[in-house]
């Protein structure tokens, strides 16, 4: 069993330098390649975390923008249905007022017919009275001197 420890010491010996190359290896690789390596890589997850921000941020001004041109087109449609509103109430403000002036017009028409209907029909029955007078004496006239022959 001293033979065997005695061998395994020397194994242990001999791996002493190995051991220390592989120690020196790791810091050197540590120091020379991943140290870097990590920076670039802290760099990239940076420069993505940056660009996805800044799309986030772009994206949300662009709905602030969306919805802001949403507001200002439904102002616009508000406004144009308002006025177009005002337009139809006075279309019909007018044309009520034109019919109203035609009525009147038909009234006063009327008025002035009925009045010159009245003024005929008084006429005719004045013609009419002293026609069928003239007519009853003439009748009359007639009758007596037919008796007399």
């Amino acid at each position: 069993m001293d033979a065997t420890l005695h061998d395994l010491g020397a194994i242990l010996l001999k791996a002493v330098p190995t051991f220390i190359l592989l120690l020196l290896l790791h810091f050197y690789l540590k120091a020379v390649f991943f140290k870097p390596l990590q920076a670039v890589l802290e760099k990239r997850r940076e420069s993505t975390e940056g660009a996805r921000a800044a799309a986030e941020a772009s994206q949300k001004a662009a709905a602030e923008r969306t919805a802001e041109y949403e507001r200002r087109l439904q102002e616009a449609r508000s406004g144009i249905y308002s006025e177009q509103e005002e337009m139809r109430k006075r279309w019909v403000a007018e044309q009520a007022q034109r019919v109203e002036e035609a009525h009147q017009k038909m009234r006063e028409f009327v008025q002035t017919e009925k009045h010159q209907l009245d003024e005929a029909l008084v006429s005719a029955r004045r013609e009419l009275s002293q026609t069928s007078s003239d007519l009853a004496d003439q009748i009359a006239n007639s009758l007596l001197e037919r008796r007399a022959n």
